[in-house]
């Protein structure tokens, strides 16, 4: 599993601050919807609706506009979105996977395709670049919740595999077996967490060089910015310098 020093660099990304926030809330209201679809509307027996509850909550999501998310689930809105997951290689050799929710498979499709061919990359079969990553669970806390060594008794306590400390805050990851258990563990014990979620997690990092890494970053905002692309993760690593030049 990559290092938690590399975690900030792997998964770099313009700030949220540039993004508009009605795009924002409309991918956490599609994983809303499509969560509360999936299984019952009540989060305490739906796990993955907790996670986008809580998700939505860290963006600032008012309550009514989460409800509303959620209670489209019960009508037919809902209906048509799948979830595809594309796999495929970037500038530099960076492995990628894009997760999308979608009502138009073949439109999504063909988007994520030109964007990968535009800036040198290429889209590969399902399960090209998944043996490259792990599948964990994550639940994260900020900084002050704890020291280093109380956040580490924690863990050890709510059965998480591992708990990661950085200047960011603290991170618990789990495999997705206990993932539902140890939130509900930490829960007790920390409180709420500023997020909870799944997410696939480079074993090793690839080095990119700063020419790649800057059409890499080019592809990642474009993806980014598709409105049915909900999660973009990578196994690359960029340079301090590239990484001081693009303010990161």
């Amino acid at each position: 599993m990559a290092g938690h020093s590399q975690f900030k660099n792997i998964m770099h990304r313009k700030g949220r601050a540039d993004k508009e926030r009605s795009k924002l809330f409309s991918k956490l209201s599609r994983e809303l919807t499509v969560a509360a679809k999936q299984g019952l509307p009540d989060p305490a027996h739906n796990p993955r609706l907790r996670a986008a509850i809580v998700a939505a909550k860290a963006e600032s999501m008012p309550k009514d506009n989460i409800q509303r998310a959620i209670d489209k689930a019960s009508g037919g809105s809902a209906e048509n979105i799948e979830e595809v997951r594309y796999e495929g290689y970037g500038p530099g050799g960076a492995a990628l996977i894009v997760e999308t929710l979608t009502d138009n498979r073949n439109r999504t499709g063909s988007d994520i395709r030109a964007a990968f061919s535009k800036y040198g990359g290429a889209l590969g079969e399902p399960n090209s670049v998944t043996f490259l990553f792990d599948r964990v669970g994550v639940i994260a806390y900020p900084k002050d919740k704890g020291s280093d060594d109380a956040m580490l008794e924690a863990a050890i306590e709510a059965g998480a595999d591992e708990c990661v400390s950085g200047e960011a805050g603290h991170e618990f990851l789990t495999s997705l077996e206990n993932f539902g258990a140890v939130r509900d563990a930490l829960e007790k014990t920390l409180g709420e967490p500023s997020t909870a979620r799944i997410e696939w997690r480079a074993k090793s990092t690839n080095p990119v060089a700063d020419d790649a890494g800057e059409t890499l970053i080019k592809l990642l905002d474009v993806l980014d910015d598709h409105d049915d692309v909900q999660n973009v993760y990578g196994n690359y690593e960029l340079s301090e310098a590239l990484l001081a030049k693009l303010g990161a």
